[in-house]
């Protein structure tokens, strides 16, 4: 299991544009990926479960993958964060 927080920098949160562009980041990838804000936690990989946290900018966001390329998967996850996020 690889797990990682990140503090949402974009001053809007994340809204239906980077909530799609994270799922569309996860697609090369078959490990479970899931966010969890707000005390609540929902899968990376659909934009509405995603949207549904209401992360706004500022707040953490910690991400858990699980599966055989967790650690590859991590990785890209955490270079499109810094870079959009």
């Amino acid at each position: 299991m690889e797990r990682f927080t990140f503090v949402i920098q974009d001053a809007l949160g994340i809204h239906a544009r980077p909530a799609g562009a994270l799922a569309k980041a996860l697609r090369p990838f078959s490990c479970r990926a899931s966010m969890a804000a707000n005390g609540r936690t929902a899968d990376a990989r659909r934009v509405f479960d995603v949207m549904e946290l209401g992360v706004k900018g500022g707040e953490p966001v910690t991400f858990t993958l699980e599966g055989t390329d967790e650690a590859v998967a991590a990785a890209a996850l955490k270079r499109f964060c810094e870079e959009t996020l």
